[in-house]
């Protein structure tokens, strides 16, 4: 693990005081969970970017709020729509001995025999529910998708028994499905004569009947 953040108390105050410590380089958070009080902390914004681009976010942290170690997790990252820079986090105080409920993102390997035949594949669910001890939680759940063929899905309980760890979602929760390529349009047939009758404007056929 050894991935530790140093954090400060702060006192939670008006909007033009988080502002001000954006500004200044910080990232105001809470802290809650096992054997705590919510707290309210900061955090150096360069020093949680790098954190997170070398870890990720499903990681287990360590928060060393004023000398004090805690064990946590993510459970929040709020961003600014426009600069996407991280306004405010939160994270929870975690047991390590006891499992935890962690959101997972799946990797896709392999080449699907489907695609190779000229089908799409699609992801319509990217994440799993798992739950899992703190010292266990995967970065990605990785799924072979070589042997799925064109019209066929990849659910997850045709996965679940491949890892250690419980899944949480149910067997028909779907992960990969591959479609069918686009049909081509139908030619219409070039012996049907669809050129308007000629009509009097008392809307009867000119056509003379036969004798």
């Amino acid at each position: 693990m050894n991935m530790v953040l140093t954090a400060s108390k702060r006192q939670k105050g008006q909007q033009s005081s988080l502002t001000q410590l954006r500004q200044n380089g910080g990232i105001p958070g809470v802290v809650y969970g096992f054997q705590m009080e919510s707290t309210a902390i900061m955090l150096d914004a360069r020093a949680f970017a790098k954190m997170l681009a070398t870890h990720g976010t499903k990681s287990v942290f360590q928060l060393d709020v004023e000398g004090k170690r805690i064990n946590a997790v993510l459970t929040e990252v709020q961003r600014c729509a426009l600069k996407e820079n991280v306004k405010h986090v939160d994270f929870k105080s975690i047991n390590m001995s006891e499992e935890l409920e962690v959101d997972i993102p799946v990797t896709v390997i392999g080449d699907a025999v489907g695609v190779a035949d000229g089908g799409f594949l699609l992801q319509p669910n990217r994440e799993v529910r798992i739950k899992v001890k703190p010292t266990d939680i995967p970065e990605t759940i990785e799924i072979d998708v070589t042997n799925v063929a064109i019209g066929t899905s990849l659910y997850v309980g045709d996965i679940r028994q491949q890892f250690s760890f419980e899944i949480l979602q149910e067997d028909d929760y779907t992960l990969v499905t591959i479609t069918p390529p686009a049909a081509e349009n139908v030619q219409e047939d070039d012996t049907v004569d669809d050129t308007p009758e000629v009509m009097e404007a008392t809307g009867q056929n000119t056509a003379e009947p036969e004798a």
